[in-house]
């Protein structure tokens, strides 16, 4: 079954990609996964500050800056994984160092 795992953090602490490359932990949880051979796409998003929000009401489409929740946590990127059921899913959305400071949302992927 495919999961999305939703990393969620506070951006205002947020490492650089430099640091997470540097990072040991975030190194054993990617071979980890690569071990696995599950991960079938996964990325890191640019800030809120670059995001657009876009909703259309009564036919207009209306474009604003930045997130539509007001909110301190935000996706920060996202993994879809290949696994066996919800447990390993959550395994390894516990092994990601985010969840150390952040979140990781598990949500199953419609198929």
């Amino acid at each position: 079954m495919k999961y999305a795992l939703l990393i969620c953090d506070d951006e205002t602490v947020s490492p650089s990609n430099e640091e997470l490359a540097d990072d040991p932990v975030h190194q054993a949880w990617v071979d980890d996964l690569e071990r696995r051979g599950g991960k079938l796409v996964g990325v890191r998003l640019r800030p809120v500050v670059d995001a657009t929000t876009v909703r259309v009401r009564d036919g207009e489409t209306l474009v604003s800056d930045g997130p539509f929740a007001e909110t301190k946590d935000f996706v920060g990127g996202f993994v879809i994984v290949e696994c066996a059921d919800l447990d390993e899913a959550i395994q390894i959305a516990a092994g990601h160092p985010y969840a150390r400071w952040g979140g990781v949302e598990v949500r199953p992927v419609w198929e």
